[in-house]
């Protein structure tokens, strides 16, 4: 495993646990049988924690992110057929997964720390929340299906060095 594998996976891996992290908040929001306050309530305190940290906090995730889709134009510069397919698809699916964070995150989590008066309810703000944990939910398969595809392209270089 090279570099450039090496900077793909510690990324992903990274924004795993972060969202593993929210993944405790989110649960009691999506999966019980009946949402509470208590559990609204942890959860507009936690991203709101979560909005209001330090710049560097975001700086780091947003650099992370960086990382993550610089490692895998690195990886897919190769082109070969391993590249093509198995970075191609990491390429794809790390887009993807940025793509629900600025169209879904972001707006979601303004709307829970700063409703705009007058306009955004309590209701519209316990959506946002339901929203926020269920975009969560599907960033967490995006990045899994990143490890999936890297460890699949493993796995199909040692099977060519064997043969």
């Amino acid at each position: 495993m090279g570099f450039r594998s090496a900077a793909l996976l510690s990324s992903t891996c990274f924004f795993l646990g972060v969202l593993f992290v929210c993944l405790n908040v989110d649960q009691r929001v999506l999966f019980q049988k009946r949402l509470t306050d208590e559990a609204i309530s942890d959860a507009f305190q936690f991203y709101t924690t979560f909005y209001n940290a330090p710049p560097a906090i975001k700086a780091l995730l947003h650099g992370m992110m960086g990382v993550t889709i610089i490692s895998t134009i690195g990886k897919l510069h190769k082109w070969d057929e391993s590249a093509m397919f198995f970075d191609g698809g990491s390429l794809a699916v790390a887009v993807f997964s940025i793509a629900m964070y600025t169209a879904v995150t972001i707006p979601a989590l303004r709307t829970i720390v700063n409703p705009v008066p007058d306009v955004d309810t309590r209701s519209d703000q316990v959506e946002a929340l339901q929203l926020l944990s269920a975009g969560n939910v599907i960033i967490i398969v995006l990045l899994g299906a990143i490890l999936a595809l890297q460890a699949g392209q493993e796995w199909a270089r040692r099977a060519d060095e064997a043969a």
